[in-house]
C-alpha cells in the first residue's frame, strides 16, 4: 500500500497555523481531498513551545488579535468558532504600559477606546476628546479594511461607503496623528505598537498602524495551554475532518509544467500530483530554488521578490525566574519601554549589533495565564524586533558571544525599569535570534513578519497588485509573506484567504466544463 495516494486535489506546503486554517476553509466549502506536509515533528510553526527542566515555555505568542469575547467574537475568535475548534481563551489584562524615563513618560493603557483615552489624557490632561476621537478613527479604517479585503468594489462605492479609508490611505501613521494637533507625549504614548509592523511612524501607513491600534484596544487573548493549544487543535480537526496530515516530510519541489502546478517532490523523493498548492514557504525561496523546472518562473516574479524588503525579526530572551512577577519588579503583562520614543532613532539603533538595544517589549504571562509556570516562579520574555540585514554577517564563530552579549544587554535595560535585578534568580533561559528561527522553522533569513508594511510598499497596493503578482496557475501562499501580514491572527487571514483562491479557480475551472 502506497504512503500517498496517486493524487490530490490540494497539497499544503507546512502545517503551521496558515496552511492548517486555508485546509479548514477549504474543507468547510466541501474541499476534502486534502494533503499537508509539514517538515517538523509538529504543527504550529512558531506557534509552539517547548519544555526546558520542567517548565513549559511559549516560543512565540504575546497575544492574539481579533478575537473577542465569546458573545461578540471578532473574525478569528469567529472562525475558530465556526469550524468547531475550541480554545480556552484568557483575556490579556490589558494593551500596555509605556514607560520611557527621559521623556517622563510611565502609562498604562487600558481595553476600550474610551478608557483608553482616559489614560492618556491622565498623563497629558486636556486630550481625551482628541484621542478618543483619533481611536474612533482607528476603528473606522479597522472595519473598512476588514470589508475591502474580502468584497470587490468599485472605487465610486469605496468612497461612499469607506469614506475614512480612502482619506488616510495614502498617508503615513505620522501625518495622520499629527492632524489631531496632540502633545508630542501624548503621542508618544500611542506610539509603541509601530514595533509590531516593522517600520518608523514616519514610513508605516497609517491603515496599518490603525488596524493594530483599534484591534489590540478592543481587548487581546492568549490561549490557556499556549500557542501550542492552537496549533494540536487545529491539526486534530483538519484530520478529524478527512485531510491527510504528515508530519517529517519536508517538500523540496513544486513541479510546474506549461505555466501551472502539477504536483510537488518530498525530499525523501516522493513525487505526489494534485491540482493545487498552497505553499507557507517564502516567494523568495519557492521562485529561486523550490521551482521544477526553474524555467517555469516568470521573470515577474523574481521582480516580485526582489522588490519587498523582508519586515523585522525577533531577538528574545525568553526566561523562568524564581520569585513572583512582584518579587521580580515585574507589574504589568506587557510593557514598552526605552530611552526614546522617537521611532527614527529606534529603528536607526535597531539597525546595527554594536550599540545596545534602546526599546524592548517584554511580556509577563502570569498576568493573563497565572498558571502558566508553578506557583513562586514568573514567565517573562524581553523582545526587540530588529532588521535582519545586522545579523546576514554575523560569523559563526562569533554567535554564541553575541547572543550572550545581546541577552545581558536587554536585561540590562528592563532591571532598569524593573528595579530588580533579577538575573540571580533564572532558573531557564533562552536566547532566540534570527539564526535560531531560520534553523528550526526554516523561515526565509529568519524573517518570521513577513514582508515590510511601508509607504512605498503599501498594503492598499498589495491587495491591488494581486491579481498581477499571481505568477504560476495553481499556486497560492498562506503565511506572514501573504498581504495581511505579519502576526498569528493574521496567518488565519492569509490561510483563508490562500483558500478563497484556490475555490475561486475550482469554480472557474468547473464553470467552463
Amino acid at each position: 500500500m502506497r504512503f500517498y495516494k496517486d493524487h490530490y486535489d490540494v497539497v499544503i506546503i507546512g502545517g503551521a497555523l496558515a496552511g492548517m486554517a486555508a485546509a479548514l476553509q477549504l474543507q468547510a466549502k466541501g474541499v476534502r481531498d486534502i494533503l499537508i506536509l509539514e517538515k517538523h515533528n509538529m504543527p504550529g510553526g512558531v506557534a509552539t513551545d517547548y519544555m526546558r527542566d520542567g517548565f513549559e515555555m511559549e516560543a512565540s505568542l504575546h497575544e492574539m488579535m481579533s478575537i473577542g469575547p465569546k458573545d461578540k467574537r471578532l473574525k478569528v475568535g469567529q472562525f475558530f468558532d465556526d469550524m468547531g475548534i475550541r480554545i480556552d481563551w484568557l483575556p490579556v489584562p490589558e494593551p500596555y504600559r509605556v514607560v520611557v524615563p527621559s521623556e517622563g513618560i510611565d502609562a498604562v493603557l487600558h481595553d476600550g477606546y474610551e478608557r483608553a483615552a482616559r489614560d492618556v489624557d491622565a498623563a497629558c490632561p486636556g486630550t481625551y476628546e482628541k484621542v478618543l476621537e483619533f481611536l474612533r478613527l482607528c476603528r473606522r479604517v479597522y472595519d473598512s479594511m476588514d470589508v475591502i479585503s474580502v468584497t470587490p468594489m468599485s472605487k465610486l462605492r469605496m468612497l461612499r461607503e469607506h469614506p475614512d479609508f480612502v482619506r488616510v490611505a495614502g498617508y503615513s501613521a505620522t501625518e495622520v496623528i499629527q492632524t489631531f494637533g496632540l502633545p508630542q507625549k501624548a503621542v508618544d504614548i500611542l506610539t509603541p505598537y509601530w514595533i509590531y509592523v516593522g517600520e518608523p511612524m514616519d514610513n508605516l501607513p497609517f491603515t496599518i498602524y490603525a488596524y493594530c491600534m483599534a484591534d489590540y484596544f478592543s481587548g487581546s487573548y492568549v490561549p490557556r495551554h499556549r500557542s501550542h493549544e492552537m496549533s494540536m487543535r487545529m491539526q486534530q480537526k483538519v484530520e478529524e475532518n478527512g485531510a491527510q496530515f504528515e508530519l517529517r516530510q519536508e517538500v523540496e519541489k513544486i513541479l510546474v509544467r506549461d505555466g501551472k502546478v502539477c504536483g510537488v517532490r518530498t525530499k525523501r523523493g516522493d513525487e505526489i500530483a494534485c491540482d493545487y498548492v498552497i505553499c507557507g514557504a517564502y516567494p523568495n525561496r519557492v521562485y529561486t530554488q523550490m521551482i521544477e523546472p526553474l524555467s517555469e518562473v516568470p521573470e515577474g516574479a523574481i521582480r516580485f521578490v526582489n522588490g519587498n524588503r523582508l519586515n523585522v525579526c525577533p531577538v528574545s530572551v525568553m526566561l523562568i525566574l524564581e520569585g513572583t512577577p512582584e518579587e521580580n519588579g515585574i507589574t504589568n503583562y506587557n510593557t514598552f519601554s526605552g530611552d526614546t520614543m522617537d521611532t527614527n532613532e529606534i529603528w536607526r539603533n535597531n539597525s546595527n549589533l554594536t550599540e545596545p538595544y534602546n526599546f524592548l517589549t517584554t511580556v509577563c504571562l502570569n498576568y493573563a495565564n497565572p498558571d502558566c509556570v508553578p506557583s513562586g516562579y514568573t514567565h517573562l520574555s524581553i523582545t526587540n524586533l530588529v532588521p535582519v540585514d545586522p545579523f546576514l554577517s554575523v560569523k559563526e564563530e562569533e554567535y554564541y558571544d553575541l547572543k550572550r552579549r545581546l541577552a545581558n544587554e536587554m536585561m540590562e535595560q528592563f532591571i532598569k525599569i524593573s528595579g530588580v535585578d533579577f538575573r540571580g534568580r533564572i532558573a531557564e533561559i533562552e536566547v532566540s535570534t534570527p539564526m535560531t528561527i531560520s534553523h528550526y522553522v526554516g523561515a526565509w533569513k529568519g524573517s518570521i513578519y513577513g514582508y515590510s508594511h511601508s509607504m512605498d510598499n503599501h498594503v492598499v497596493a498589495k491587495k491591488t497588485m494581486m491579481a498581477e503578482d499571481h505568477f504560476i496557475e495553481g499556486l497560492e501562499f498562506a503565511g506572514a509573506h501573504a498581504v495581511a501580514g505579519d502576526g498569528q491572527g493574521p496567518q488565519i487571514t492569509n490561510g483563508r484567504a490562500a483558500a478563497k483562491a484556490v475555490l475561486d479557480a475550482m469554480a472557474a475551472k468547473e464553470a467552463v466544463k
